[in-house]
């Protein structure tokens, strides 16, 4: 099996799904990438930060779904993943890896 067929493995997904996340918190959002290159899982965001708003939620997830190839239900979402940037990669990754 070639280095192309073979799978990437758990931690090298979720890595990917970090990123992605962190790339859409300074593309959609609007935050700057050092700000978010100092981010932890407690970093608060939705209601500490006010560029992170309902109306940038609403962006970010709809990037989220073009990023990652998902289909996001409303049942999928509960405003508590949007409280911290742990929550948020938290929630990125059940959508991606299930």
């Amino acid at each position: 099996m070639s280095a192309v067929e073979q799978p990437q493995d758990a931690q090298s997904d979720a890595a990917t799904v970090d990123a992605t996340v962190a790339d859409l918190l300074v593309e959609i959002v609007g935050l700057d990438a050092d700000q978010v290159s100092r981010m932890d899982e407690a970093s608060e965001l939705f209601g500490a930060l006010p560029e992170f708003d309902s109306m940038a939620v609403a962006q970010f997830l709809t990037a989220l779904e073009e990023r990652l190839g998902v289909l996001i239900e409303d049942d999928d979402v509960d405003a508590e993943d949007f409280l911290t940037y742990g929550r948020l990669i938290a929630f990125a990754r059940r959508l991606a890896l299930g």
